[in-house]
């Protein structure tokens, strides 16, 4: 099963139940933004061209970029690569920061590590600490100015290039090779691939004002 992440979700009329459910889960956020102190916000009516979508290597590129995420934030360094076969969610240190609320004050990154996988939303709108309650779809409730923030720390240290195309050939060989690089971003290639999604995914986001749904 996939997992994309979609800016102008309610564009798309025609699942009259799932616009509605969305519009639900906005009215939810705005109460959860405005008990948090936040500033107010309410998706914008975009245009079809404006609506993007971006693959983030399904649920498990997800982790291996959080995963990159807690081991730089704990000794500076990103870990190894993983080796065929390694799952990032056996990552002793990712599952012990999973299992933690985000920190007071806020961990460098937070906003992309303490968020469901499968569900939720990232806001454009600046708020520090991640918001957790159990009324956001999900459990968490991001900001995308916060996630465009730590994938910017994230491709620094990977030396990538922020205004690289995912879509790019060199990036998806790098994502699909069976042996990692020896050097450069292409050692972690999914972690790259997955990055750079999020990177143009939080753009938009905070461009235009619309939110960062996971669907």
């Amino acid at each position: 099963m996939g997992l994309n992440l979609v800016v102008g979700v309610l564009v798309d009329t025609e699942h009259d139940d799932y616009t509605a459910m969305v519009r639900t889960d906005f009215v939810a956020i705005g109460e959860l933004l405005e008990r948090a102190g936040a500033r107010q916000w309410t998706e914008p009516d975009l245009d079809e061209e404006a609506v993007a979508e971006f693959e983030v290597w399904g649920y498990s590129g997800l982790h291996t970029l959080r995963r990159l995420a807690v081991h730089l934030a704990a000794s500076g360094r990103l870990p190894e690569p993983l080796e065929d076969g390694q799952r990032a969610t056996d990552d002793p240190l990712l599952d012990k920061v999973y299992d933690a609320l985000p920190s007071d004050p806020p961990g460098r990154f937070d906003h992309l590590v303490h968020h469901s996988d499968c569900e939720g939303y990232y806001v454009p709108v600046d708020f520090a600490q991640v918001i957790v309650d159990n009324r956001a779809p999900g459990g968490y409730l991001g900001s995308s100015v916060r996630l465009l923030e730590e994938a910017r720390r994230l491709a620094e240290a990977l030396g990538l290039p922020e205004d690289l195309d995912p879509q790019a050939k060199e990036v998806f060989e790098a994502a699909d090779a069976e042996m990692p690089a020896t050097e450069g971003w292409q050692r972690y290639g999914v972690e790259s691939y997955v990055c750079l999604q999020l990177l143009q995914a939080a753009k938009l986001s905070v461009s235009t004002g619309a939110a960062i749904a996971f669907t």
